[in-house]
């Protein structure tokens, strides 16, 4: 996966760089079913001017498709938290949308109801 990420206004870049190494594992589980030089993934981390606000944004784009998250929270870290869980689930549906799911669901077995 090719990853590039932008700090700017934000002077303690370090607990950010560690906070995103860990969701860019969970990430990369979720996509291993591509290539990994198909995959880029370009972030963005902003701190307000006027407010004690940090944005975070992210861009994944992949061979299927492009998926964009972002948010906004007191600290970066939280910020970065708040984009990637947005971006898992985002992940998920892609993946169930590309995989057809929806054509394959199955019934449910209502045993219950047959033995009562």
């Amino acid at each position: 996966m090719n990853d590039s990420f932008s700090y700017r206004h934000i002077d303690f870049v370090e607990p950010v760089k560690k906070a995103v190494n860990t969701h860019l594992r969970k990430v990369a589980k979720l996509l291993e079913g591509y290539a990994p030089d198909l995959i880029n993934l370009k972030g963005h981390f902003d701190k307000h001017p006027r407010r004690t606000e940090f944005t975070c944004t992210l861009n994944l784009s992949l061979p299927t498709g492009t998926l964009h998250a972002s948010a906004a929270a007191v600290d970066p870290e939280n910020s970065a938290r708040g984009a990637f869980c947005e971006l898992e689930t985002q992940i998920k549906k892609h993946r169930s949308l590309v995989r057809k799911d929806f054509q394959w669901k199955r019934k449910r077995v209502r045993i219950a109801r047959a033995l009562a």
